[in-house]
């Protein structure tokens, strides 16, 4: 593939490794929900984050470079309501509304959540094994060229960061298991993707109702 290819297949494609630098980042967002639920703008948010290094990062370029993801995320939210919720919700529930915000963020979380774990939960076949991650970036390969030209390394990453999120989430016990928890969904979540007419991602949170 040429440069300029390369270009347009980016271009043309919903799908980055972006978060391979970003991550689940439950506590950064929870922070930054707090700033955003105070009524603080995106600026004023940023600011504070990095005056206070409310992240206890060691340096101030992560610090911001981490804390305008947060920022990003949260806003793909497009609901005050979720963005308070991650603020002041227990955590189980909090780190729920995160997972929802990183599939809106990323097309390849989405894509993961609701065609691999959603698709796990409907059937009840509760194991999840590399060769199910590895089948979901084959098949992504096959109609996306951009998706094609990543290298081993990056799609390595990418599978690394999947399975971290689920066990963040709880829908693993660890990086090593094989086998996916059931997930009970947050009332607050469940109305919030139905009210946004995203009931297609009821599947991923193991909600048929």
């Amino acid at each position: 593939m040429t440069s300029q290819d390369a270009k347009m297949a980016k271009m043309a494609s919903p799908y980055t490794a972006a978060m391979t630098r970003e991550q689940f980042l439950f506590y950064e967002m929870r922070a930054t929900a707090r700033l955003l639920a105070e009524g603080l703008d995106d600026a004023e948010a940023l600011q504070r984050i990095q005056q206070e290094n409310l992240f206890q990062y060691p340096t101030g370029k992560s610090l911001r470079v981490v804390a305008l993801g947060c920022i990003r995320r949260l806003r793909c939210l497009q609901d005050d309501e979720l963005v308070r919720a991650i603020a002041e919700q227990p955590v189980e529930e909090a780190r729920q509304i995160c997972l929802y915000a990183m599939m809106k963020q990323f097309r390849l979380v989405w894509d993961f959540m609701i065609t691999v774990v959603g698709e796990k939960f409907e059937t009840r076949d509760l194991t999840l094994s590399r060769s199910d991650l590895a089948l979901f970036f084959l098949r992504l390969q096959e109609h996306d060229p951009w998706v094609a030209s990543w290298s081993d390394s990056t799609i390595a990453k990418l599978q690394q960061v999947l399975r971290k999120t689920l066990v963040d989430t709880g829908y693993l016990e660890s990086l090593r298991s094989s086998r996916l928890n059931p997930v009970v969904i947050s009332p607050i979540l469940e109305q919030a993707i139905r009210s946004s007419g995203d009931e297609v991602a009821l599947s991923a949170f193991c909600c048929f109702s």
